[in-house]
């Protein structure tokens, strides 16, 4: 990964993530406050779920929050496990064992895998409980781990198992990192009375390295607008590149492409063969019928069941094309990006060649897009169209940090 760290130092130039400003002020004045509120609070803790990102399970820790971490009860939940590579992530659920700490890959949005969490909580809560009629667990994280999103299915199990004594809140959930700048209680159970802090996303003043905040950015802890999108861009096409992903790319659509032609029998190969396999865009009389689906949804909610039913096929028909359209969009992403990666004849081991390589892959990217190059702004738009997938999970399950040596202690670990 030298290559990578000398593409970053020079085709990103000097990028600086502090809190005095720099080239990049990211560190806002509600974090700082924030940052306060939360340590004062971990004093009262019996329990910390730190939530952090599954594919940056070290980068998405707040290291100035460690220290007070390590005397307390705590699990590291992974999050964001559906957007991981599930080849990888046990290694890192194993390298934070390995330090005595719990860990557990979880899904926020997942009602089962929350359920696990829960469970572990309460078990190792469980000589606690017996003897403390209150009890505080506090859930922290970097910005856009999913800590809302968690809060939120933990109401609505508790809600199936304890009574409440008041209408259940909701904590606001939403794609960009600092949506929650205040810390807010949740009363979740009784006997013995269990409350849920759910604090926003906290950063420390000062990341480690270029490549710890780029790997922050491109998961969504940090906002697009302060690292800008072609940067992030073309940092994770540089990853992509030193990873020989596109290889991944090639083979599986190769795949793809045998199980739809059949490969396992003699197939009789015709001129529609030859031709693009484009789906039919829906015609005028299917647009306007989705229109006016769409836009009389609420009245249909308090409607018929008959104007329900004819609601309802309208949105999983819109859903259908949507989705074929993405699948549509990712295959021609990786096909433009694999082709670039396969007729570059430079060395990748070389930040001048892997610089003109991306450079040919933003070009396959506009394509791919179908944005014009006489187009305002068209590489940033092409970023935040790459951007987009990636985080979606489009592109396939990555861990963008590496598994560290397991002989070195979690605690210890120099970002």
């Amino acid at each position: 990964m030298v290559v990578l760290k000398k593409v970053m130092k020079k085709g990103l130039g000097e990028m600086g993530f502090n809190k005095g400003g720099g080239p990049v002020n990211w560190f806002p004045g509600h974090m700082a406050a924030a940052s306060r509120a939360i340590r004062d609070r971990l004093k009262l803790a019996d329990f910390v779920i730190e939530v952090r990102d599954s594919r940056i399970p070290l980068s998405s820790q707040n290291e100035e929050l460690q220290p007070l971490l390590t005397g307390k009860r705590r699990i590291v939940a992974l999050n964001k496990k559906d957007l991981a590579n599930p080849n990888i992530l046990p290694k890192w659920i194993k390298y934070f064992e390995s330090d005595k700490q719990d860990c557990l890959s979880i899904n926020a949005h997942s009602k089962t895998s929350v359920k696990k969490l829960l469970d572990l909580v309460e078990l190792k809560l469980k000589e606690v409980i017996s003897r403390e009629p209150t009890l505080l667990v506090m859930v922290v994280g970097v910005p856009n781990v999913g800590k809302s999103a968690l809060i939120n299915n933990i109401h609505r199990i508790s809600a199936e198992h304890f009574p409440v004594q008041e209408r259940m809140k909701k904590a606001i959930v939403g794609p960009l990192p600092g949506v929650t700048q205040d810390i807010a209680g949740y009363k979740i159970a009784h006997q013995p009375s269990i409350y849920v802090l759910d604090t926003p996303g906290v950063l420390v003043p000062s990341i480690p390295d270029i490549e710890t905040g780029l790997k922050l950015a491109a998961t969504g802890s940090v906002k697009d607008s302060v690292v800008g999108e072609e940067r992030i861009a073309q940092y994770l096409l540089a990853v992509f590149n030193s990873r020989g992903t596109p290889l991944y790319w090639k083979n599986l659509n190769d795949r793809k492409k045998g199980l739809q032609n059949g490969s396992e029998g003699k197939h009789e190969y015709s001129i529609k063969d030859l031709l693009p396999n484009r789906r039919k865009p829906p015609d005028d009389s299917a647009v306007y019928y989705i229109e006016t689906s769409l836009a009389t949804q609420k009245g249909c909610r308090r409607g018929s069941r008959t104007d329900s039913i004819e609601n309802e096929r309208a949105l999983y028909f819109l859903r259908s094309c949507q989705d074929k359209m993405v699948k549509d969009i990712v295959t021609e992403v990786q096909c433009a990006l694999t082709a670039s990666f396969l007729n570059f004849d430079g060395n990748l081991e070389d930040e001048n060649d892997m610089e003109s390589l991306i450079e040919l892959q933003f070009e396959a990217l506009q394509k791919a897009f179908k944005i014009p190059q006489t187009a305002s702004e068209c590489r940033a738009k092409a970023s935040k169209k790459f951007l987009t997938l990636f985080r979606m999970g489009k592109l396939g399950h990555f861990i963008l940090d590496d598994v560290p040596d397991v002989c070195q202690p979690v605690s210890s670990t120099i970002l």
